[in-house]
């Protein structure tokens, strides 16, 4: 169970579906791992991946990717959201688009709320994602939309400071699908590793008795940012029993 738990994140979600959409530009050319998945094809195994071409946060492209949602609450809490998170990145770039998703209704479901999804997108097909969501209805302390759309707004600016070709959100998940990837070696380029995916690289190891090479990369006239960490490893070369090879 412990190591499904990225595959049920909603972000990791969106980030598997934007990651196939890209899945043929100059650096994700051998990312595979999740092209089948994405369109509910069974696979036997999965393929070694090589990514670790990461540009600087100067070169970012100059498209910004954004969804802001809200369900059973005003068509005016996701202007808010999308006013306040612009006054944060509009400072950076000014290609931003903005996608708008309000539901109401019975399509709605029954808790009120609203959040924000942003994306940015690098010069070789790289993309770097945050996510906000308001607090459910009598859980917490009441979220208002100009605070969470800034917060998320620097969110997203922290993810590209760290850098690496897969967001903090989605390290775990480029982590398991390299070990089982098949018997040769994988290579990807992080930022910092998050809390969460030095406790899931020990669910590793204790899972697969596999370990992973770790370089780190210090910022300089290179990468930009954050210092990275190059990860390495040879996949178990898992395979998928269930499916009939031809």
């Amino acid at each position: 169970m412990l190591l499904l738990l990225s595959f049920f994140n909603p972000l990791s979600h969106v980030c598997s579906h934007l990651l196939t959409e890209r899945c043929t530009s100059k650096v994700l050319h051998t990312h595979l791992f999740l092209d089948s998945w994405h369109w509910g094809e069974p696979v036997s195994n999965f393929r070694p991946g090589v990514d670790w071409d990461w540009p600087s946060p100067s070169r970012m492209a100059p498209l910004t990717v954004d969804c802001r949602y809200s369900v059973r609450v005003s068509p005016q809490m996701a202007n808010r959201i999308v006013d306040s998170a612009r006054s944060i990145l509009n400072k950076f770039i000014p290609d931003i688009y903005i996608y708008t998703d309000h539901m109401k209704g019975v399509s709605s479901g029954k808790s009120p709320g609203f959040g924000l999804s942003l994306v940015a997108e690098t010069t070789n097909g790289t993309f770097l994602s945050a996510e906000l969501a308001s607090n459910p209805q009598g859980q917490g302390a009441a979220v208002l939309p100009e605070d969470l759309g800034r917060n998320c707004a620097k969110l997203l600016l922290e993810e590209i400071y760290r850098g690496g070709c897969v967001d903090s959100t989605n390290q775990s998940l480029a982590l398991l699908l390299m070990t089982l990837g098949q018997q040769d070696v994988s290579k990807v380029l992080l930022g910092p590793l998050s809390p969460y995916t030095i406790e899931f690289l020990r669910h590793l190891k204790s899972f697969f008795q596999i370990m992973f090479k770790i370089e780190t990369k210090p910022c300089g006239e290179e990468l930009k940012g954050g210092d990275k960490v190059l990860m390495a490893c040879v996949g178990v070369g898992f395979s998928n029993l269930s499916k009939t090879l031809k």
